[in-house]
């Protein structure tokens, strides 16, 4: 067994690598760029090598630099994680011949499969069913609208070396073929170095899943059941779990089957992902194959058992694989949502910056460790006081559950979103709770068009409707009432003018436009129990007990005997004097007051915002790769203005209105931060 490894990697899956390295007694070694010089990964290595600026390619993607960090360090083997080099051929083969071990597959089943061309060719003449498209590499835009033609819309543009939704379109008409191809060009270029690109049909009402294989040195190769993917949003994973809601045991057979078979074919090494996507009849249809450990991997440890990373490392070290088919295990339900850097009520723009909060959900399952189960865990490479560069993608964490069926999965995964403290940065965390309570979602009824179809205007705070919106009011209340508690019993206070508790309040919901809600809310404290209450909000009566501390950001307690977490922060961009409490996604913001301050409140004039409709401003922190206009051009509504790229994605910024350019303020190159002036129109 290897003694020390180094893991060419960053953020979570490094710690995730190091996790079980540690339990094996291997040693690590971590690489960094300067942007991670403080990351965790770097802190939990037992050794650490700088490799480069910042910029990806000049340090991740740098297979001389991660080469020599190895030699330097005398680490025996390299896990490559995840994206960066991964799916390289060519840095498998370099490994070898250096005489490093690649936690990974050889580099001929990466040259074969990783190559989502050559990976087609190579399934359709072993007999894979595979979706209609043209799998050579399109040279030009008009080529690809021709052969988009050729096949019908709509179409899916796809790099040959893209993955985790980076380099993909689907193309509707000419027009967003011909763009669509241009961007995944462009992206692909900068996220893989590999600019080709080809088109097949997209299949309308799709199922994405996905079997993970496992293979050894000793021709043994075997899977362990599937991951439901269809949770996209832009063709990016966004829910995944273990097993699937929808496909049955045959059909879990027949591709299980399938996916050994092509696995076989090339020979294939360490973990593995063979996906296809599923038609409502169950009919399946090859997609790709990924030769590399996937980012939803924990679902399908926690219902086998199996730790995969350590599977990975005793493959590589030349161990046989250490259970058979019939040894795999399908026990319980497993749910992962991706904590991502993204602000959803602003179309999920990246959000980059320095966590100023971040305390997960209580854990009770970890990384490495396949005994504790039914529970919960947390998948991270950040910290409290950390921070999301812009340079990398997007994703803060993995928070996952496992439950002894699908509901209890969904009843474990809502509470501890509600639990998951992130503050500094804007989150997916609402986007998130409102999909897991979606009916459809409950019932198991979506496909990859869900998130598309069902928030087709963007994403909104009334897309995350609470249940019972007045526990929202009575829980302001019970926080407001411990307050007061607290500053009626500190000493000195004059007679006749020391705070009064009170029973009866307002509360004041602050709403967009000055559009409040108020609410009168009596709060009567249990005789001699400290931290409880009984709440009573528009008839309805809210026992509630919780002793969380006053500065606690995160609430818990029961409320009528049953437990809840919540969010409670005092002081809002709106109000420094408001409350802003968050519950399964809802969030509101509220002044808790007398009622006759609340009668007085009502009178107030509300203040509208300025009118910033004259300029362009960055809707998020980001580098201005492009203005496409200039001083004293005539733009129309829709027009492209500028492009920024944050976290290896392009956003490109169109023109609200017709208008007459004045100035352009920023420069193409220039870092930009939220709401930077980039264009004035007259």
């Amino acid at each position: 067994m290897f003694k020390k490894i180094l893991i060419a990697n960053r953020g979570e899956i490094a710690c995730r690598v190091i996790a079980t390295a540690q339990k094996m007694g291997i040693q690590t070694v971590a690489v960094y760029s300067e942007a991670d010089k403080e990351a965790r990964h770097v802190q939990l290595a037992d050794e650490a090598v700088l490799i480069g600026p910042a910029p990806s390619r000049e340090s991740y993607l740098v297979a001389d630099k991660i080469i020599a960090a190895a030699k330097a360090t005398g680490a025996q083997a390299i896990h490559p994680g995840y994206g960066f080099l991964s799916e390289n051929a060519e840095f498998s083969k370099r490994c070898e011949d250096e005489g490093i071990a690649f936690i990974g597959p050889r580099h001929f089943s990466i040259a074969a499969m990783g190559d989502k061309i050559e990976s087609k060719k190579l399934a359709g003449a072993a007999g894979v069913n595979c979706i209609p498209g043209v799998n050579d590499a399109i040279e030009t835009a008009e080529k690809a609208v021709e052969i988009a033609q050729s096949i019908g819309y709509p179409v899916m543009i796809k790099a040959s070396a893209g993955g985790g939704g980076k380099g993909l379109r689907v193309a509707f008409n000419d027009k967003e073929a011909f763009e669509g191809f241009t961007s995944c060009r462009n992206e692909a270029r900068n996220s893989f170095g590999d600019d080709r690109v080809f088109i097949e049909k997209f299949v309308e009402e799709p199922r994405h899943i996905e079997i993970q294989v496992l293979g050894d040195s000793h021709g043994n190769v075997i899977y362990l059941n599937e991951r439901e993917c269809s949770i996209q949003r832009r063709h990016q994973k966004v829910i995944e779990e273990a097993p699937s809601p929808f496909i049955s045991d045959a059909t879990r057979k027949a591709m299980g089957e399938q996916a050994v078979q092509l696995a076989k074919a090339v020979k294939y090494q360490s973990a593995g992902t063979v996906e296809f996507v599923v038609g409502k009849d169950q009919s399946f249809y090859f997609l790709e194959m990924n030769t590399r450990l996937q980012v939803e991997h924990p679902v399908t440890e926690a219902i086998t058992g199996l730790d995969l990373v350590e599977m990975m490392i005793r493959v590589a070290a030349g161990e046989k694989l250490p259970i058979e088919q019939k040894d795999v295990q399908r026990n319980g339900w497993s749910i992962e949502c991706r904590i991502n850097a993204e602000d959803p009520f602003r179309n999920f723009l990246p959000s980059t910056g320095r966590l100023v909060r971040f305390q997960t959900p209580r854990q009770t399952m970890f990384q490495g460790n396949t005994t504790d189960l039914y529970g919960v865990r947390v998948d991270t490479g950040v910290q409290d006081g950390g921070e999301i560069p812009m340079f990398y993608d997007s994703m803060i964490a993995k928070l996952i559950v496992h439950g002894k069926d699908r509901n209890d999965a969904i009843a474990k995964m809502r509470e501890a979103l509600n639990g998951f403290v992130i503050r500094g940065i804007s989150s997916n965390i609402p986007f998130q709770a409102a999909l897991l309570a979606h009916p459809r979602f409950v019932s198991g009824d979506f496909n990859t068009g869900f998130i598309a179809e069902q928030y087709s205007q963007g994403f909104r705070a009334e897309d995350v409707p609470h249940d019972d919106h007045d526990f929202l009011a009575a829980l302001a209340a019970f926080v407001r009432r411990k307050s007061r508690e607290r500053a009626a019993g500190l000493s000195g206070q004059l007679p006749g003018y020391d705070v009064k508790v009170g029973q009866d309040y307002a509360v004041v919901e602050l709403g967009q436009g000055g559009k409040n809600r108020y609410v009168l809310v009596h709060v009567a404290e249990f005789a001699g129990k400290q931290g409880e209450a009984q709440i009573t909000v528009n008839g309805k009566t809210y026992a509630i007990a919780s002793h969380s501390r006053l500065n606690d950001i995160r609430i818990e307690g029961t409320v009528n005997g049953q437990a809840f977490t919540a969010q409670i922060e005092r002081g809002t961009l709106k109000n420094p004097l408001a409350l802003q409490v968050q519950h399964n996604g809802t969030r509101i913001e509220a002044l808790v007051m007398s009622p006759r301050m609340a009668e007085l409140h009502k009178l107030m004039p509300y203040k509208a915002p300025p009118d910033l409709s004259r300029f362009v401003l960055s809707p998020m922190p980001g580098l201005l790769v492009d203005v496409a206009v200039q001083p004293g051009q005539k733009v129309q509504a829709g027009e492209r203005v500028a492009v920024i790229e944050a976290m290896k994605m392009e956003n490109v910024l169109f023109a609200a209105q017709d208008g007459v350019v004045k100035k352009v303020v920023a420069a193409k190159g220039e870092s930009l931060t939220v709401d930077q002036m980039i264009v004035e129109f007259e």
